[in-house]
This record gives C-alpha cells, sequence and structure tokens, in this order.
C-alpha cells in the first residue's frame, strides 16, 4: 500500500506530533504516554550535555581583573 520513501516521512511527522503536541489533544492512556515521552526525551538532552565540563575557568580572567582593582578587599 505505502512504499517506504512515503511511510518515513510521514512516520516521523506523526513521532514529532505525538511527542510535541500529543499531550494536548490524546484521550488519557496516550496523552500521558506522550507527556512521559517528552520530559524523559528532554531529559536525556539535557543531561547528555550537563555532563560537559569547560576545560579553563570561563570567569578567572575577570577575577583576576577584579583583583588587581582592588587589592585590599579579599573576599
Amino acid at each position: 500500500m505505502f512504499n517506504k520513501k512515503a511511510a518515513i516521512p510521514l512516520f516521523l511527522i506523526l513521532a514529532l506530533v505525538f511527542i510535541g503536541f500529543g499531550d494536548q489533544f490524546l484521550p488519557q492512556p496516550l496523552r500521558s504516554a506522550s507527556f512521559k515521552t517528552r520530559v524523559a526525551l528532554d531529559r536525556w538532552v539535557t543531561n547528555s550535555f550537563h555532563l560537559w565540563q569547560p576545560k579553563t575557568n570561563p570567569n578567572a580572567r575577570t577575577e583576576r581583573a577584579l583583583e588587581q582593582q582592588e587589592p585590599g578587599k579579599n573576599p
């Protein structure tokens, strides 16, 4: 009935609508599944980028400049 070239984009669009907007218009069992899927994907993406730590301190230059500007004050 469907060829593979037409089925893949249709499946991707339906998956995006389910994840993005499914909790607004779907009935209750699917509504909670859509919400839980979106929350799980959000946490996964957020945690995958949260593990990255910069190799340098981005505020070090500013902290040194403040220390040079006010040598009498020590935190």
